[in-house]
């Protein structure tokens, strides 16, 4: 008795692991750099922590609107896309089957056997079988704006616990350090994280997401020395 054997592809987890892993760096990075920033001003662990809290809220909202709005721009597209390829199968059938039947002569097939699958897969979906070959379009690439955006937002707001956290728990005279610390070890687990989720190197993933997040809160502390503002 044959049994199905389910084969897990990383490609199917593309939508949401994308919009996780831009949301958890950015908050660790964006709320970490402004409480180094603002704490090297001179400013006190109260107004860090107000700044910390803020910066969560300001950026979970604005990472789930642009996540939602740049996708469903791409699912608007898509459905244009679709509904165009629908009228056309209604309107010149012969036509669209001599397309698809090139599709797949331009993969490799012959002729008579690119026919007779074009043909097969026209009875059984004709929508289908031109949004996946014609139009590049599959359930599992398909943009989910509402999944993007509760993704990105949740994916911020855990990200950016972590120097919210610190400024709780560490003393006001070592907050800026241990708030570095505490993100780039952060940052070093979301990078290889993402890098094995997604079959890339670990160590090449932590090491590229802890430098820009490192970068980042080194720009920040200048500023806040710079200036010596108390936010």
């Amino acid at each position: 008795m044959s049994r199905s054997h389910p084969e897990l592809h990383r490609s199917d987890r593309i939508g949401w692991l994308r919009a996780a892993v831009l949301g958890a760096n950015d908050g660790t990075i964006s709320v970490a750099s402004l409480v180094v920033g603002v704490a090297a001003s001179g400013a006190s662990q109260h107004s860090l922590l107000l700044t910390g809290v803020a910066g969560i809220v300001a950026g979970a909202m604005s990472m789930a609107a642009g996540e939602y709005v740049s996708v469903q721009s791409q699912a608007d597209t898509e459905n244009a896309d679709l509904a165009r390829e629908r009228d056309e199968l209604h309107q010149e059938p012969d036509h669209e089957l001599e397309e698809l039947s090139a599709i797949y002569m331009s993969r490799g097939l012959d002729a008579a056997l690119a026919r007779q699958v074009a043909v097969q897969l026209t009875s059984h979906d004709a929508l289908q079988a031109h949004a996946r070959d014609e139009l590049g379009i599959t359930d599992t690439l398909r943009a989910r704006p509402v999944q993007a955006a509760l993704a990105s937002a949740l994916a911020f707001t855990l990200g950016a616990s972590v120097p919210v956290l610190t400024v709780l728990i560490a003393p006001r005279e070592s907050v800026s350090i241990t708030t570095s610390a505490t993100a780039l070890a952060m940052l070093l687990v979301l990078g290889g994280a993402a890098g094995r989720a997604g079959g890339a190197s670990v160590l090449k993933g932590a090491l590229r997401v802890a430098f820009w997040g490192a970068l980042a809160m080194a720009l920040s502390a200048g500023v806040g020395q710079l200036f010596g503002t108390v936010v």
